[in-house]
């Protein structure tokens, strides 16, 4: 229904349920059971508190791009922090090779029409990449399925952002808004639901 109010330009629809599902997957990750840590549980519930501040931002009637951004890097800080909580930091170099390739072919599509949001969009994409490449060595490192949900969620995060930044910067996109909600939202849902534990 939010991407429903979204493309229709529903503005009170978007600005009451936008948030609400945000809100909605926060709690999911505030009542998980048995977390592998009690950092990693409150990392992802900071870092899902200033995606809602993100969500919150962008969808106001100003253009305060540059704020979303940084909200959404913070909450990209904190996933990091959680990720890298459970199995510490994981290091194989070989295995940043498809994340980077993935940010440089992004970067150089939209580089031209950047402008002044080069440096800051420089910066985001080597964070988000971070997050997901974390995500990628909890799972590695743990086998657990609760880490494989927070990985494929990272991935639809960078693609969500890649679709939002595309539309934005370089190309208008079709159907933006159902590529870049439809990712987002399942994105944060997966992330949230590694809270909980894989054992009942």
């Amino acid at each position: 229904m939010t991407i429903g109010f979204e493309m229709a330009g529903v503005v009170v629809g978007v600005y009451f349920l936008k948030p609400l599902t945000t809100l909605s997957i926060l709690l999911i990750a505030v009542i998980a059971l048995r977390p592998p840590s009690v950092r990693y549980k409150w990392m992802l519930i900071f870092g899902l508190t200033f995606s809602l501040l993100g969500d919150v931002i962008l969808m106001l009637p100003f253009d305060l791009f540059i704020f979303g951004l940084l909200a959404f890097l913070v909450a990209n800080f904190f996933y990091i922090i959680a990720f890298i909580s459970v199995g510490g930091f994981y290091k194989p170099v070989k295995t940043t090779i498809p994340f980077l390739f993935y940010g440089l072919i992004l970067l150089v599509y939209m580089w031209s029409t950047l402008g002044d949001m080069r440096f800051p969009a420089l910066i985001y994409t080597l964070v988000i990449l971070t997050m997901s490449w974390q995500a990628y060595g909890q799972w590695k490192q743990t086998g657990e399925r609760r880490a494989l949900l927070a990985f494929i969620g990272s991935l639809l995060f960078i693609a969500s952002d890649s679709a939002l930044a595309i539309n934005r910067f370089a190309n208008p996109i079709e159907l933006a808004p159902l590529i870049v909600l439809g990712t987002y939202y399942p994105a944060q849902w997966l992330i949230s639901l590694s809270a909980g534990s894989d054992h009942p």
